[in-house]
């Protein structure tokens, strides 16, 4: 006898004689369950709240629904968990985890979500540096630009003696006629140029430029705000700058020099440079020739350039010789020969700097700080620093939470996958609400360990 269908239930293939129905019926399900932890990392730094402190709300207060804090509690959480685009927030508007972190269940209107949707949400990401007619919340670039750099500061218990800030340039690809599109030679593409600033994971600025510049360009004046808000809670930690050759300029290096800033950068080679490490070369190659592996040895000399250089420069040679081709690097760096002999400061201080082109990738990879595509790169900006506040955040419970666990080096997608997309029964009741996670978890100690330190950390 054929089965009856009804709209509500679906049956599959039977199991063991079982069978097997399905229908849309099982209450209140999220996929985020994670996300309590990240609420609870959140209050622990209070990175949200902060973040909406830079915003300035002129809309009429008994015409506002969703406040600005949760607007942007809103948004760096839907990053963080992987939903990219405002028209996610469409259905993440219902989602009964998100409205706990958000601490509204329920909207004070009839026939609205506890949440905000993607209408509301582009108004905040469209938000300028005043206030106008048509847009009412406005945004504080330098408070945003200084919050970053407090998180860092804040992360640690003490000043450590010295850090390193690595700089870097990375493409952004546009697809559209975005303000500021130029086509990158190099990247061989339309594209922003934003300019990263690390120390180790932390991040402390994401400048987004146009593409028709220098790599270098603007370096100088954020390196000096960040160092300037350093130092004000820092007074003697060392700092050393890091950096590919393309910001070994002389503006800079000069400005380091005259600020107690160590540097060592990259430095294209040229003929007088490759000249300077023949002896070198002929010693790797006779190396290289009877042992039959590559081989390197390096040079450390005095330079200057014919022009562009004010003062006369360390600069290590690194005089390699692999596949039988000559491989020939240099750095330039203002750290004494007594401080850092040339080998170890190419092989452990400078080649280490590699490490913060994996930060870069987790930001635009997992964090999706490449996705620029709204019109004027003022609220590029503004996306480009809601993806850096979601990075932070999750680096945050990384740090906190998940120290000496299996993600203590874990990537942010890893961490995303593996801890926060847990689905659950989310029950509501008068005294309490219920998040009953899947029993067959497999991180279910690294949870708990976390869910402890951050209790602690919020205590």
């Amino acid at each position: 006898m054929p089965t009856e269908c009804s709209a509500e239930r679906f049956e599959f293939a039977p199991v063991e004689g079982r069978r097997v129905v399905a229908s849309f019926d099982g209450g209140a399900i999220t996929s985020d369950a994670g996300a309590l932890l990240l609420g609870q990392c959140d209050r622990a730094i209070r990175l949200t709240e902060r973040f909406a402190a830079c915003f300035t709300d002129a809309r009429a207060p008994e015409l506002v629904e969703h406040q600005v804090s949760t607007l942007v509690m809103q948004r760096v959480m839907g990053i963080a968990l992987g939903y990219e685009d405002l028209n996610d927030h469409d259905q993440l508007r219902c989602d009964p985890v998100l409205a706990v972190l958000a601490g509204k269940l329920e909207a004070s209107r009839q026939n609205c979500a506890p949440l905000a949707g993607k209408s509301t949400l582009n108004r905040l990401e469209l938000s300028r540096g005043e206030p106008t007619r048509y847009h009412k919340i406005s945004h504080d670039a330098a408070a945003i630009e200084r919050l970053l750099v407090d998180l860092f500061l804040d992360a640690h218990g003490k000043a450590p003696k010295q850090i390193i800030l690595d700089l870097d340039a990375t493409d952004d690809p546009l697809h559209g006629q975005q303000e500021g599109r130029f086509f990158h030679g190099y990247y061989d593409c339309y594209c922003y140029l934003p300019l990263y600033v690390f120390c180790g994971r932390h991040l402390l600025a994401a400048k987004l430029r146009r593409a028709n510049i220098d790599a270098a360009a603007g370096a100088v004046a954020e390196i000096a705000r960040i160092v300037a808000l350093i130092r004000r809670r820092w007074r003697w930690t060392r700092i050393l700058l890091r950096g590919d050759s393309g910001f070994a300029r002389d503006d800079l290096m000069a400005w380091c020099e005259a600020n107690r800033v160590d540097f060592v950068f990259g430095l294209a080679g040229n003929a007088r440079l490759n000249k300077t490490v023949i002896p070198g070369l002929i010693t790797a190659t006779i190396e290289s020739l009877r042992t039959g592996k590559p081989a390197r040895c390096f040079q450390d000399f005095s330079y200057a350039t014919q022009g562009s250089w004010s003062r006369e420069r360390r600069v290590v040679g690194k005089a390699e010789v692999t596949g039988g081709e000559a491989n020939p690097r240099f750095i330039v760096t203002s750290l004494a020969t007594a401080e850092a002999r040339a080998r170890y400061l190419y092989e452990k201080v400078y080649c280490a700097r590699g490490e913060m082109e994996n930060r870069i990738k987790e930001c635009q990879l997992d964090l999706f700080a490449d996705r620029t595509s709204t019109a004027t790169m003022q609220a590029n900006q503004l996306r480009l620093w809601f993806a850096s506040m979601a990075y932070v955040l999750l680096c945050a419970l990384r740090r906190i939470g998940l120290a000496h666990t299996q993600f203590a080096e874990a990537t942010c997608g890893t961490i995303r996958l593996r801890l926060l997309k847990l689905g659950a029964l989310v029950r509501i009741s008068v005294r309490r609400i219920k998040v009953a996670i899947a029993s067959a978890c497999p991180c279910q100690d690294e949870f708990a360990l976390a869910h402890v330190r951050l209790a602690r950390a919020t205590a």
